[in-house]
This record gives structure tokens, sequence and C-alpha cells, in this order.
């Protein structure tokens, strides 16, 4: 597994200002193939020094990541080259390690059956493209919220 396609945006992340001392940055995952998708939620996450974006170019790497590193969230695109979206999220709520974390869907697909079959299968949040940035951050934020409620709940 290479690296740069863990992890994305070191040079975003070296001229982004600092997280409060003490304070840990929250951890996404995103799943997308797509370099442009890809770039643009960079570019948003970059301005929010709270988060730490990791990436993953295929569905497989993206379950491989998400087992490895448990990100506090996790967004996918639904229409990946290897395996769906759909699958990926299959994947994550069958293992203990992952069930609990919240995933979006983020995906090209808007019509309204697409999006009610996505949340009916149980993403968090079913977004479509274009991203827009109110949204994408709002879902953020509830994701986190209901990730923090399990982290609570667990203990």
């Amino acid at each position: 597994m290479e690296g740069g396609a863990i992890e994305r945006g070191d040079a975003a992340a070296l001229a982004q200002p600092h997280v409060p001392h003490g304070a840990r940055p929250h951890t996404l995952l995103y799943v997308e193939d797509k370099p442009e998708s890809l770039e643009l939620i960079e570019q948003i996450i970059a301005r929010h020094p709270e988060f730490r974006l990791l990436t993953a170019v295929s569905g497989n790497l993206g379950i491989e990541i998400a087992r490895a590193s448990l990100p506090e969230v996790i967004l996918t695109d639904i229409n990946l080259h290897d395996i769906s979206g759909f699958k990926v999220l299959e994947i994550l709520r069958s293992d203990p390690a992952t069930a609990h974390i919240p995933v979006i869907a983020i995906s090209a697909n808007a019509m309204p059956l697409s999006i009610e079959k996505g949340l009916e299968a149980g993403f968090f949040r079913y977004l479509t493209k274009p991203i827009k940035v109110d949204e994408f951050m709002e879902a953020l934020d509830a994701a986190l919220e209901f990730a923090r409620q399990k982290v609570d709940q667990s203990k």
C-alpha cells in the first residue's frame, strides 16, 4: 500500500493553522476514485485544522484504511470502480470494529429514489454532487456528534 494513497494534502496540512494545544484533530476518511472530487473535499477540509483527512482511491482500500485507522466519520462515493459504496457500507457494518462509524454517501446520483435507497441501506446522510459546502459541513458536524455520543455510550 503506497503512503500517498492513504493520506493526501500534506502540503495543505503544513500550511494550516495549528489545532489548539491538547486538542486532537477529528479523523475523517474519504473513499473516492475521482481525483477532482478528492481534491474538492481536500480543499474544504484544509480550511478546518480540527480535521485530519485520510483518503482511499478504491472501496477495498477504504475498508482496509477504516479498519486500521478507525476514523470518526467515513465519506464514500457510491460509484467506485472496484466495489460500490453500498458494498463498502455493508462490509463496514458487518465488522464490529467499524460498525459504529457513521458513513456519509457522496454521489452524483441525485434521484430521490437513489437518495431514499441510500438512507434505507444505512448511510448516515446522502449528499449529492456538486457538494454544497454548508450542507457538507452540517452533515459532518452531525456525524461527529453522533460518533461522540456512540463513544460516550460505550464507556
